[in-house]
């Protein structure tokens, strides 16, 4: 089993339980619960998939979802294990973008796009498995707000292809760009740090 296999497994159980915790929150049964768990698991790499036309990994690799059904049953079973719903929540869904954006960078470079174009595709397959969760959950998509969010997973795509001009090996380059995602991603959320606003206090006072 590959590396980048393996990282895309552990996104995926991730991803799926932040679903799972998400529609929880959301008081859902348990068919929309595993919908919630299959788009926020699956729905960013489905995506990153169809834009560069290669095969959609879920449907040609099974394990993806037999991954996501059981994390979906496990976060259910074991939900009160899981501590808060929110600090859980927060925690899956950081790492989860950590390791999709290693994963979706890697797939633009096998692909032969540009470093930027990379970087783009790692941010997609990052961030748009939780824009479809919460749009389903009716939320607004963190992406969409002033949380730093996207932006760590550009930063951290960033110096993975930073980091590939080094003699570094390819195991702590993932390592080290992946930690950057979640690092800034928790420094953002402890010292509440945002991006500016474009709009006066008096607007947002208004709203």
């Amino acid at each position: 089993m590959s590396l980048f296999l393996i990282i895309d497994i552990l996104g995926t159980i991730s991803f799926s339980i932040s679903g799972v915790l998400t529609a929880l929150k959301k008081k859902m049964d348990p068919f929309g619960i595993l919908i919630i768990a299959f788009v926020t698991g699956a729905g960013g790499g489905t995506l990153r998939d169809l834009l560069i036309d290669a095969n959609i990994t879920w449907m040609r690799n099974l394990t993806f979802v037999y991954v996501i059904f059981g994390a979906a049953v496990v976060a259910v079973i074991f939900r009160k294990k899981l501590g808060y719903v929110r600090k859980s929540l927060f925690l899956f869904d950081t790492i989860g973008i950590a390791l999709y954006t290693i994963v979706g960078v890697e797939k633009g470079i096998a692909a032969g796009f540009p470093p930027l174009i990379c970087v783009a595709l790692g941010t997609m397959t990052a961030c748009f498995g939780g824009v479809i969760r919460d749009i389903l959950c009716n939320e607004i998509p963190v992406i969409f707000r002033k949380e730093i969010y996207a932006t760590a997973c550009i930063l951290g795509g960033t110096v993975y292809f930073l980091l590939l001009k080094t003699s570094l090996s390819k195991d702590f380059i993932v390592i080290i760009s992946g930690s950057i995602v979640i690092i800034i991603r928790i420094l953002a959320v402890t010292f509440k740090l945002s991006l500016p606003s474009i709009y006066s206090k008096k607007e947002m006072s208004e709203e």
